[in-house]
Order: C-alpha cells, then sequence, then structure tokens
C-alpha cells in the first residue's frame, strides 16, 4: 500500500463511527455499477427514504437467513 494510502486508511479509522459508515456507504457505492442505470423518480425517491430511516435508526435491517427461517417455520 502506498504512504498516502497508507496514512488515509489510518486517519479514517480513527473518525467517529458514523463517520467510518457514511464514508464505507460511500466508497462500497462507489463500486456497485461502472454504467449508471435508469432509475425512475419514484424508486429513487423511495430508496433515499429507505435510507434515511436506517440512517435515523427508524429501521433495521433483518438478514434473508433469519427471513427464510422464519418463513419456513410459518408454512412448515
Amino acid at each position: 500500500m502506498r504512504p498516502k494510502t497508507e496514512k488515509l486508511l489510518v486517519d479514517a479509522l480513527n473518525l467517529p463511527k458514523e463517520a467510518r459508515a457514511f464514508m464505507a456507504e460511500k466508497l462500497l457505492e462507489s463500486l456497485d455499477f461502472e454504467d449508471e442505470f435508469d432509475v425512475s423518480s419514484e424508486w429513487r425517491k423511495e430508496i433515499q427514504r429507505r435510507c434515511r430511516e436506517l440512517d435515523e435508526g427508524k429501521a433495521k435491517l433483518i438478514s434473508g437467513d433469519h427471513v427464510f427461517k422464519e418463513l419456513k417455520d410459518k408454512i412448515g
């Protein structure tokens, strides 16, 4: 790793948890897609609303394994 990159990483790791999470989210978003794709304005607003609710602690993520286990338990 180059010294400048290593210093940036050390500095980032010393940030508060919320700032590290924000940076991680933005870095991951930058890797998701090389080409832009069309998203309707309605979906974009819904995505933003859901992300905001997660950020504000109004909603929580549930693992897929948990969801499928609950579903399996319900339907037998």
